[in-house]
């Protein structure tokens, strides 16, 4: 069945809303194809472009994986083919901030694309094109994101083309507004996007990413998607929904939903019922897995590695763009929990479990499933609201 069949029977005819996980560590993807299998439930694996880089680039922080290595590895892994491998936000200046920061734009396009090759190479076969990244911190005008996208999609569509890939392309920007589109500026990037891939004689989008009033800060969802409190001037979410995918289901494009760690479980069983079509979650997964972490030290009486632990953390400064507080600087747990998977394959860390394992004579193998069945029932959560099993 090809892919778009199948992603089409699962929501329409299941009724249900599709699952994008991001692979926060080899836990993660471990967890997460596993759970696929046993299901039998196409779940989608979204890697960043920091997650997972193609070797020319250097590779991302998730277990130190290439594009290549990475679709090796969850190729072998998935027995059933029930993974869908994704790109999540490609483009210019997406990939690691220490070095892209320093590249003009021409040469972060040279890198965007040398990185969607790799992904199309190893059967990557969603891509998201976001070139909405400013390293200035200055907003982009709208008709240069749009000329760059344009610009990008018909490389990736020509090269998967040339090199016989079936491919589905999603568009949409980085913003994590907190409120959701509006149906007008959705239309008008629709109707020129449906201009452009005609005169081009490409294929239209699959996925759009819509803003629905969700917002990730902290440990904590602070977008407009379940708050009774509305950001001036928006219409409310349950009435701006349903105006979306109006428009969605004119131009036949499926709407994805970014940043939906941490909604309640009402929140997520209304998304098949409102008829949102897939689903992005990431940061909470990591949270997940060091919080399991840290209780385990805790359980042994290893306070001294739950420390260390917290104090690497702590000392990576990736909690810093998380924080609702950007003046609060103190060292305490919260920011651990936020920043622990991004340093899961760092030297340090990996010295430092090696040590609590030996130390309490338990293999790697009996931490890895602790923390996976809590990375799992994590997972599960939005597996059954989302009525995928």
């Amino acid at each position: 069945m090809k892919l778009e069949k199948k992603i089409e029977n699962l929501i329409i005819n299941k009724n249900a809303t599709m699952l994008g996980v991001g692979p926060m560590s080899k836990n993660v993807v471990d967890s997460t194809i596993e759970l696929s299998n046993k299901y039998k439930v196409p779940i989608m694996l979204i890697a960043s472009r920091r997650q997972i880089e193609c070797k020319a680039l250097g590779g991302g922080y998730c277990n130190n994986w290439t594009t290549e290595a990475f679709s090796k590895y969850v190729k072998k892994k998935d027995k059933l083919n029930q993974i869908i491998l994704c790109r999540d936000h490609g483009g210019p200046w997406q990939g690691n901030p220490n070095k892209e920061k320093k590249l003009d734009i021409k040469k972060s396009m040279i890198d965007a694309k040398k990185s969607f090759m790799a992904d199309i190479d190893n059967d990557f076969k969603i891509i998201h094109i976001d070139p909405s990244i400013s390293t200035t911190g200055k907003i982009i005008p709208k008709n240069i994101i749009i000329k760059r996208l344009f610009h990008l999609y018909e490389f990736v569509i020509d090269y998967a083309k040339k090199k016989n890939k079936e491919i589905l392309i999603e568009i949409g920007t980085e913003e994590q507004s907190g409120s959701t589109s509006t149906y007008e500026d959705l239309e008008i990037f629709l109707k020129s996007t449906q201009s452009f891939v005609n005169k081009k004689k490409l294929s239209f989008p699959n996925f759009i990413v819509i803003q629905s009033g969700t917002k990730v800060m902290e440990t904590k969802n602070i977008g407009s998607f379940e708050s009774p409190i509305r950001i001036k001037n928006e219409i409310p979410v349950e009435i701006q929904i349903f105006q979306v995918l109006e428009i969605c289901k004119k131009y036949n494009i499926f709407m994805k939903e970014h940043n939906a760690d941490y909604l309640t479980n009402d929140s997520l069983s209304w998304h098949p019922r409102i008829g949102i079509h897939a689903t992005n979650v990431a940061p909470e997964y990591g949270v997940s897995e060091t919080r399991a972490l840290l209780n385990i030290f805790e359980k042994y009486g290893d306070f001294k590695s739950k420390e260390e632990f917290i104090d690497l953390a702590f000392k990576s400064n990736k909690w810093k763009k998380w924080m609702i507080d950007k003046n609060d600087l103190k060292k305490d747990l919260n920011k651990a929990e936020i920043a622990g998977h991004y340093i899961f394959s760092n030297k340090k860390t990996i010295e430092l479990k090696k040590k609590f394992l030996k130390k309490n004579n338990l293999s790697e193998n009996s931490l890895d499933k602790f923390l996976k069945n809590n990375i799992k029932t994590s997972i599960k959560r939005y597996l059954t609201n989302f009525n995928l099993i």
